[in-house]
């Protein structure tokens, strides 16, 4: 016997589980899961409006950085605009699906593939936005690398408007609902990585990027 399996035998023990039960207790399980149901959650806005201006004012406080567009056109531009001001280069690793953007007018060289550690922009989307934490939801894809939004510096995100839900278990609804079965991987961002392991001081960009600039796109 190995030691995951001395573990879970004494819970299955102290739960009463044995080979008579485990069936039932395997459908009650189930059959809970499959409710999901949801216990308190903190008032939300629903609307457009109300749902944009909590997610700003959430990613403001994670440190996050933020800008909009009118269209998903406008963003290379917007890109460029915030490139420049940080004085990093205009270039960018990002994902493949967005890949048909003019980023060449904007003056802006990009390679559409999964980041390496030499990238210092990754530049992305999201599956959808989480208002009440100011949250990015990312779901892997070969289209949508992992990588983008973790290895560079800087990470800059598209974020569509009509993507931003009230809450994570809305997020998750809509994952079940559009995806089916779950991705290899699904990163929550909240701003930029910190840590406050030393002397409890917060500490940007840890395990991941340094800063994250959101560009919320009205009409995507």
């Amino acid at each position: 016997m190995n030691s995951r399996e001395d573990i879970l035998g004494r819970v299955r023990a102290r739960l009463g589980r044995n080979p008579e039960n485990a069936v039932t207790a395997r459908k009650d399980i189930d059959a809970a899961l499959a409710e999901r149901v949801q216990g308190p959650r903190p008032a939300v806005p629903t609307d457009t409006a109300g749902l944009v201006a909590r997610f700003e004012e959430k990613s403001a406080a994670q440190s996050s950085s933020l800008d909009r567009v009118a269209a998903l056109a406008d963003a290379p531009a917007a890109v460029a605009r915030y490139l420049t001001g940080m004085n990093l280069p205009l270039r960018a690793v990002i994902w493949p699906s967005l890949a048909g953007l003019d980023w060449r007018a904007a003056g802006i060289e990009v390679a559409p593939r999964g980041a390496v550690d030499s990238d210092m922009v990754g530049i992305t989307g999201c599956f959808c936005a989480i208002a009440e934490t100011g949250t990015l939801m990312a779901c892997s894809a070969p289209d949508h690398p992992a990588t983008v939004s973790l290895l560079p510096e800087t990470h800059i995100a598209l974020v569509p408007m009509s993507r931003i839900v009230p809450g994570m278990e809305d997020a998750w609804n809509l994952a079940r609902a559009e995806l089916g079965s779950l991705p290899r991987a699904v990163n929550f961002i909240s701003g930029p990585s910190r840590t406050g392991d030393i002397e409890q001081t917060i500490v940007l960009g840890a395990h991941g990027p340094y800063r994250v600039h959101l560009v919320i796109v009205e009409d995507a």
